[in-house]
């Protein structure tokens, strides 16, 4: 076990000499072998527990022997206690996920904190294929069927060799000592049903079930890396990022639509799930202002291209400005000042700009989304025309118009923000003082003042 353990950490590269490694303890059995293997390896390591008061008092007494064997051992020890539940409940997660989340950001708190190189975590071959099996009944891509992988970012996972039977047969070798989960023996949970319902099953028709899969799980690694890289190719081959949204091009898209797996692989970071597949090809197939929603994007369609921008609550903030410095308090508005006009005045080229004369406009103004029915007259123009005509005529996407923000005085449009003025509020020759707004050259995004 010792030299398999040393094996694996080289063969993975997931410590080197030198490294401090904090150890995620629970007091089972995995974890305390893999500690005792940490320490006969000479590592230095500390111990993190975390107490999720999930068992009552036993819990407690997990925690207490985790305590102990750093206490008796001289090694640095990190505990904590979560209200799991409470937490679930406000989340809206299983306790399950809730423990998961709760566990992996405090032992990253503890990593930046107190300098350690990684994080060991004691998942064991057993655990990697009920994963395995656990991402097939719930319907999974490529991804799901590799498994857990040895290092994820900071997370290492040097057990991932070791049978559950082979753990403890090394446990009762070297008289370490561990507690047993009781709730492990229990079948109400997923993982525990396939550990002790569905393994059994499958070793009946191959003793070696074990092994079997966890070869086919790595096989299946290396066929992902090579999937995962050619998607990565097209993905960036048909696809231009401009900040948090990204828009795909329909007609370099469409070649790809047959294969279904391509069309979920390259959509599947924006959360689409195998169902939503038919669905988002209508997307791609119909007509301009289509769209579909995942649990975290909106995907839409704008003429020759996909829109993927992150789902977010329907943004109709308004600010009602009594005076100029009310302007200098709006996110998305840079400045705002009167200027006095001179002769070497000269009016900036840059639609982030705009140029007022300070007598036609009067205060208190709105800035406000803009709304069906808005009407102005473009600067240089002599008759109204409406936002959503002059939208249209300028190409404005589905998604710009959506964010597009306007200043209003006297119920009259000044400014189309980041974009054109009316032609009422121009500067001209009798102009004598003049306000300029400079806004963010991204579209601007109403937020409420704190």
């Amino acid at each position: 076990m010792l030299d398999e353990f040393k094996k694996y950490i080289a063969v993975h590269n997931l410590a080197k000499a030198g490294d401090k490694i904090l150890v995620a303890v629970s007091g089972g059995v995995d974890s305390m072998v893999m500690t005792h293997l940490f320490l006969e390896l000479g590592y230095n390591i500390g111990l993190a527990h975390c107490n999720f008061s999930l068992r009552g008092r036993e819990s407690d007494s997990d925690e207490k022997l985790v305590i102990k064997y750093a206490t008796d051992h001289n090694i640095l020890f990190f505990s904590t206690r979560f209200d799991t539940k409470t937490y679930a409940r406000k989340k809206g997660l299983s306790v399950q996920m809730a423990a998961r989340e709760l566990r992996y950001s405090w032992f990253e708190d503890i990593r930046m904190n107190n300098g350690f190189d990684s994080v060991a975590v004691a998942h064991n071959l057993n655990d990697n294929i009920e994963t395995l099996i656990i991402n097939l009944v719930r319907g999974t891509g490529l991804t799901g069927l590799t498994g857990m992988r040895p290092r994820n970012n900071n997370i290492i996972r040097p057990m991932l060799f070791a049978t559950r039977e082979e753990i403890m047969l090394y446990c009762k070798d070297h008289e370490i000592i561990y507690r047993e989960d009781k709730s492990n023996a229990e079948t109400k949970y997923t993982r525990n049903k396939i550990r002790h319902r569905v393994i059994p099953v499958l070793k009946e028709i191959n003793p070696s079930i074990e092994m079997t899969l966890s070869e086919t799980a790595e096989r299946f690694a290396g066929i992902n890396d090579l999937v995962s890289e050619y998607i990565h190719k097209l993905r960036d081959k048909i696809t231009e990022r401009k900040e948090n949204i990204i828009s795909f091009n329909i007609s370099l898209l469409r070649p790809h639509l047959k294969n279904r797996a391509i069309v979920y692989e390259l959509f599947k970071p924006f959360g689409v799930t195998n169902m939503q597949i038919n669905d988002l090809i209508k997307v791609i197939n119909g007509k301009t202002g289509n769209k579909i929603y995942t649990e975290t994007h909106r995907l839409l369609k704008n003429r020759k291209e996909i829109i993927v921008s992150p789902d977010q609550p329907k943004n109709d903030l308004s600010y009602f400005i009594k005076k100029i410095n009310g302007l200098n308090a709006v996110p998305g508005i840079i400045s705002a000042e009167f200027v006095n006009i001179i002769d070497s005045f000269e009016i900036p080229p840059d639609q982030s700009v705009a140029c007022i004369d300070a007598e036609k406009m009067t205060f208190p103004v709105n800035i406000r989304k803009w709304k069906p029915g808005d009407n102005f007259i473009p600067l240089g123009m002599k008759q109204k025309k409406k936002l959503s005509d002059y939208f249209i005529d300028n190409k404005y996407s589905i998604l710009e118009k959506e964010n597009k923000y306007i200043l209003e005085s006297e119920g009259k449009i000044v400014w189309i923000i980041g974009d054109r003025i009316d032609n009422r509020f121009r500067i001209t020759r009798s102009t004598k003082r003049a306000l300029i707004i400079k806004s963010a050259k991204k579209a601007l995004i109403i937020k409420p003042l704190r």
